[in-house]
């Protein structure tokens, strides 16, 4: 018949025999609590972090506390509805946030310009990054970047928190080391569950060193404030061109990186097109970038989201559901995850990404014609250097592919990756 289709091999295996009940929705099948616990830490290590550069830059440009409670709401709502979208549509653990290196220039910058100007030049930035996205101009640059290099820019990203867990014994040492030896225990006979063990591990010993003050005064539902933007050439240049440069360069391209380093094959004119056009929608209420996440994204597509990569995808859709919870009640929850030691996040976040790192480290050594640069773009990477504006990250692709041109004479460009195949049964 016209317009009728052959239904695929997966379609044909899925359809339940006739009269057989229909089966569960692929999601609620795909569940599990590894992956859900992998969301939940990669927010928590989201709003224990990255959010005090937003909170700096809102006090820098004088916002009262609605103006700031709505630029929290905006990103959260954001992170989060790309989060749950782009994972289902996927099928991928796509974990987005907001811009920190972004949030970094405006510290120094928003307070020279009007509030409408900047929510402008927010507006133009989304609109410019989903430009630069859908038109797969960003994709076919990172596709030449050799995988080594891109593994080896995982593995510098992650470096300093895996180290973390061991700075942190210096100052909390029954924290840090509760949350390593869990972790380690766990992962020896309930590999599924090493992050949770570590969580609870940390969060006892915290509370019996009274290092624990979380606290809600009270519960309420923010109300989002719309900013009418205004358009000025000064708030183009200064805010607009550096926040779009901060954001393709050292967020979207490393999250691009971590999902490739993982085995996966991002889409990247729909992700990157999708989180820029998010970021315009919601620039108004005072989101100044929706983008890719790195060191979150990290914690949801390694081994200890779900041993099966193609089950990974839940840690994304988990994460999004409680950025929107987060996002719903704003500065009242921010508050509860200011309140957790720092030194208990970052022993956990070092353990969570303990997986990601070693498959980064391992990506980057595999060829030997490959190493020296790989190198090269690991210590550029963990060194945390930033020029102009852009961060390590950035910088650890650029000289890492100069090095491979300079030893290997031309870029191959880098093939796709073989879809991932679940890890074997871990003891235990």
């Amino acid at each position: 018949m016209a317009g009728s289709s052959v239904p695929t091999a997966e379609e044909r295996a899925e359809r339940p025999p006739s009269g057989a009940p229909a089966p569960r929705p692929r999601l609620v099948r795909d569940l599990s609590l590894s992956a859900v616990l992998a969301g939940v830490v990669a927010v928590v290590v989201s709003y224990s972090g990255p959010l005090v550069i937003v909170l700096a830059a809102a006090r820098a440009g004088h916002l009262d506390a609605g103006q700031t409670g709505s630029w929290i709401w905006a990103i959260s709502i954001g992170s989060g509805l790309t989060c749950i979208g782009l994972s289902l549509r996927t099928r991928m653990p796509v974990v987005t946030a907001w811009s920190t290196p972004g949030a970094a220039l405006l510290v120094t910058s928003i307070g020279s310009y009007a509030y409408g100007e900047v929510i402008g030049a927010f507006v133009v930035s989304g609109l410019v990054i989903a430009l630069i996205g859908v038109t797969g101009i960003f994709g076919r640059l990172m596709r030449l970047v050799p995988g080594a290099v891109v593994s080896a820019m995982l593995a510098g990203i992650l470096f300093s928190f895996g180290a973390d867990v061991f700075t942190s014994l210096e100052h909390t040492p029954v924290i840090a080391g509760s949350v390593l030896l869990a972790y380690l225990l766990g992962r020896r006979w309930l590999p599924r569950y090493a992050v949770l063990l570590a969580l609870a591990a940390g969060v006892v010993c915290s509370a019996a060193s009274a290092k624990l003050h979380v606290r809600l005064d009270h519960v309420g539902l923010v109300q989002p404030v719309f900013t009418a933007p205004a358009f000025s050439v000064a708030s183009l240049v200064g805010i607009a061109v550096p926040l779009t440069l901060a954001t393709l360069a050292s967020q979207n391209a490393p999250g691009i990186g971590v999902l490739a380093a993982s085995g996966y094959r991002p889409d990247d004119r729909l992700l990157v097109g999708s989180t820029g056009l998010v970021s315009a929608v919601l620039a108004p209420f005072g989101s100044h970038a929706v983008n890719l996440a790195a060191i979150t994204a990290a914690i949801c597509t390694g081994p200890e989201a779900h041993r099966d990569p193609r089950r990974r995808y839940v840690a994304g859709v988990a994460c999004g559901a409680v950025y929107l919870v987060v996002g719903a009640f704003g500065s009242t929850l921010v508050a509860f995850f200011a309140g957790l030691p720092k030194e208990l996040v970052a022993a956990l976040a070092g353990v969570a990404l303990l997986g990601a790192l070693s498959g980064g480290l391992t990506g980057a050594v595999r060829e030997e014609k490959d190493r020296e640069a790989a190198l090269i773009t690991f210590l550029a990477t963990a060194s945390g250097v930033t020029l102009f504006g852009i961060g390590s990250a950035f910088w650890g692709l650029v000289f890492g592919v100069a090095a491979h041109l300079v030893l290997n004479g031309r870029l191959r460009g880098r093939t796709a990756p073989s879809p991932p195949e679940p890890l074997p049964p871990a003891r235990g």
